[in-house]
This record gives C-alpha cells, sequence and structure tokens, in this order.
C-alpha cells in the first residue's frame, strides 16, 4: 500500500499540474470506485462540476482536492490507486484498462487536463465529502492553508512531516501504550503516513526490535525512533517513493527509486549494511517484519 512519500510525490504532481483547474466533467467507469460518496456516481459528479480544485491537500496517505472552504474531492489509493493527469489530445491513444474515473479539466497550470483514477485491485475510493475545522487551528496537512480536514480524515495524526506535528505529544503517547513499537508506528491515529515498508527502515535506523514494548522505552528511544521515520520518509521523497511495480508511479506514469536504497525491508537473507548479519523475515500482523537480529536485539 502506497506511504506518506508515495503519496505525497502524487500530491506534488497534482499540486503543479491541476490546481486552479475547473471541472468541467465527470465521467464515471465503476461504481465501486464511488462506493463511499453518498449519492452515488450521480451525485459524485453533479458535487464536482463546475468547482474549482483550489489546493492539493496530504495528511498521512489521504490526499485531498479542496473545491471551496465548505467541501473537498478525497482520494484513498488503496493497494494499486493512481491519480494520472493525461493530454486530451493522447489520452485517446492509451486506453488504461483499469480506468475508474475520469475528470475533465479546463483553465489547469498545463492546458485542458483529464485527472484519471486508475486502479487495478479496486480497493481505492473517491469522494465528495465535507471540511470539518482542525482541532489545533493549523492548516489541515501540507500543501492547504485551510485549517481544515476532510471528516473522514479527523481522526488521522499528524504525519512527522507535518510541520504542526507535535513530536512531545507523539513520544508521549507511545510510552502510554502497551503494545509493540511497530504496531504504534503503525497506528494512524499517533503519526499517520508510516506503513510497513517505512516502519522497518526506521527501525533499523533506530537499532529497536519491532516488538519492543512502548511502556519500558525511555523518551529519547521513542524519539529516535520517530526522528529516524522522518528521516527516511524524506529522503524516499527525493527518489519518488518505493516502487516496486507498476502500481506505484507519480501523476505522470513515473515509478519511485527509493527500493534501491532499502537496508531492512525486503532483504531477508542478506548481509545487514552496518554488521554483515543476515536480515531476518517474521510474520507480523498478517504481513511480515524485517530486521537485523545483531543491531536490534529483542529485549
Amino acid at each position: 500500500m502506497p506511504e506518506l512519500p508515495e503519496v505525497e510525490t502524487v500530491r506534488d504532481g497534482l499540486d503543479r499540474l491541476v490546481v486552479g483547474a475547473v471541472v468541467r466533467d465527470v465521467e464515471v467507469f465503476r461504481d465501486y470506485s464511488v462506493r463511499r460518496h453518498e449519492g452515488g456516481p450521480a451525485g459524485f459528479a453533479d458535487q464536482l462540476r463546475g468547482r474549482r480544485l483550489t489546493a492539493a491537500a496530504r495528511r498521512g496517505k489521504y490526499l485531498w482536492l479542496p473545491v471551496g472552504e465548505d467541501a473537498a474531492l478525497l482520494a484513498h489509493l488503496g493497494m494499486s490507486g493512481q491519480l494520472l493527469v493525461r493530454d486530451p489530445a493522447v489520452a485517446g491513444e492509451w486506453a488504461h484498462p483499469h480506468l475508474r474515473a475520469r475528470l475533465h479539466l479546463d483553465d489547469s497550470p498545463s492546458g485542458a487536463r483529464f485527472l484519471d483514477f486508475v486502479d487495478q485491485r479496486t480497493f481505492g475510493h473517491l469522494s465528495v465529502v465535507d471540511l470539518v475545522p482542525t482541532p489545533d487551528g493549523a492548516p489541515g496537512g501540507r500543501g492547504s492553508d485551510l485549517a481544515a480536514v476532510p471528516e473522514p480524515v479527523a481522526h488521522v495524526g499528524r504525519d512527522p512531516l507535518d510541520p504542526a506535528f507535535d513530536a512531545d505529544a507523539a513520544v508521549a503517547t507511545v510510552r502510554r501504550r502497551r503494545t509493540g513499537i511497530k504496531r504504534a508506528l503503525l497506528d494512524q491515529t499517533i503519526a499517520s503516513g508510516i506503513g510497513n515498508i517505512y516502519a522497518d527502515e526506521a527501525l533499523w535506523r533506530a537499532r529497536v526490535h519491532y516488538a519492543r514494548a512502548t511502556d519500558t522505552m525511555t523518551r529519547p528511544v521513542v524519539r529516535r525512533v520517530l526522528d529516524a521515520a522522518s528521516e527516511v520518509m524524506s529522503e524516499a521523497l527525493t527518489q519518488g517513493g518505493t516502487s516496486f511495480d507498476a502500481l506505484y508511479v507519480n501523476v505522470n506514469g513515473e515509478s519511485g527509486f527509493f527500493a534501491r536504497s532499502l537496508v531492512s525491508y525486503g532483504r531477508d537473507g542478506r548481509p545487514c549494511k552496518r554488521c554483515g548479519t543476515s536480515i531476518v523475515r517474521e510474520r507480523f500482523m498478517n504481513r511480515s517484519s524485517y530486521f537485523c537480529p545483531v543491531c536490534q536485539r529483542k529485549r
């Protein structure tokens, strides 16, 4: 599933290519892709036609395009969702087999464009939702000055790259939990945007075992883990995120290259880049955890 760097890469592309555009028309090719929208495909289209996309914002793994100060087009990419900006002049030559919805845009910075929602596995979705005020009065997410977030995102915590992220409060919350540190990192209400890949990478950098009990960790150790998550996600952003296949792409359909820089995730059986010990893979929450048994000793 795309994590913060992958979603931020998409947000940045939308910010450059479609913010300011007006939605002239909307086509929904698969009703299931707007299943979260009250009113179905017809209502989804009606609420977007004639509206201007005023920003491209993100909190954690959630992405939205405000259409005024009271509503936004909310996108969750699921496991394989893509938002692709296409030139109508050549889009007919490229018919994606998993095209689920299309916005016809006028007045975008790059001229008339299609904004296509492509989703092979159909876990992603689009909806037009109300914006609600942020409790702290700070902007709702990266890319928007509005102190508001989509109502379905209100429960999601700020991410470690958000200027309004309160690291001290996050550290205190983690230490109050009686759980393993990786489970805490994946809890999107504490610090959003961190998924399985970047949790493993952050824990390797911080030299902390994924199952270490949070209530036994000191403040400096928890802070070291969160700082490591910020560092690894920032580095991934400079390389367009982590792409293992054609499902993870930016708005131009291009893949990221951070997979080449991974030091823990997916490297079971290969030597740790710090001590040379073989990286180990263990089952974790119907997924996997990768760690070095020497650098990240279990306590």
